[in-house]
């Protein structure tokens, strides 16, 4: 029981980074796993129960950088270096998969869209301490919001930009902010 759940659960990981789940049908899990119709619904009685194991099973193979670590790096310049450095990897690695998460974001069960979007609230203002106080702070705040963004890294690495080379590119943007 438990590898038949396993099987449709990658299944459908599979579909949604290859196809995306807009396209993903319930048809087309249970013939990737192998299985009928009425054994995938005894498993996931619903689409939201199986993007529910999906997205499980994705995250736990694909965590997300842990800004724990970023906090205690006490220099904002390093810290963001470091942050970018880790988010960009994680980007790349998971290009396709947030790519068409992005795409199809409107079919995605709304209880998941809010992480696929962005991250936290909380990774910026990890990256935004330390910085020196100043009139402008909200531009900061901006600027490290757009840098942390999968959009602009994969707009970078459209124009060519290695991840190193985009990291250096926005700790520069937001440095200079103030100056």
């Amino acid at each position: 029981m438990d590898r038949t759940h396993e099987r449709i659960t990658h299944a459908a990981v599979e579909l949604h980074g290859t196809i995306g789940p807009a396209a993903t049908t319930m048809s087309a899990v249970a013939e990737l796993a192998g299985v009928t119709r009425a054994t995938l619904y005894r498993h996931f009685p619903n689409e939201e129960a199986l993007f529910t194991a999906c997205s499980s099973d994705w995250l736990a193979a694909n965590p997300r950088p842990d800004t724990s670590g970023w906090v205690a790096v006490a220099d904002p310049v390093r810290r963001f270096s470091a942050a970018l450095a880790e988010l960009y990897a994680y980007y790349r690695s998971t290009e396709q998969m947030r790519t068409n998460l992005l795409r199809d974001i409107a079919v995605i069960p709304e209880m998941f869209r809010p992480g696929i979007v962005a991250f936290p609230t909380t990774t910026v203002q990890v990256l935004e301490a330390g910085w020196p106080a100043q009139a402008g702070a909200h531009l900061r705040h901006a600027a490290i919001g757009h840098a942390v963004g999968f959009e602009t890294w994969r707009s970078l690495a459209r124009e060519g930009l290695t991840n190193a080379q985009a990291v250096e590119l926005m700790v520069r943007f937001v440095s200079c902010i103030g100056d």
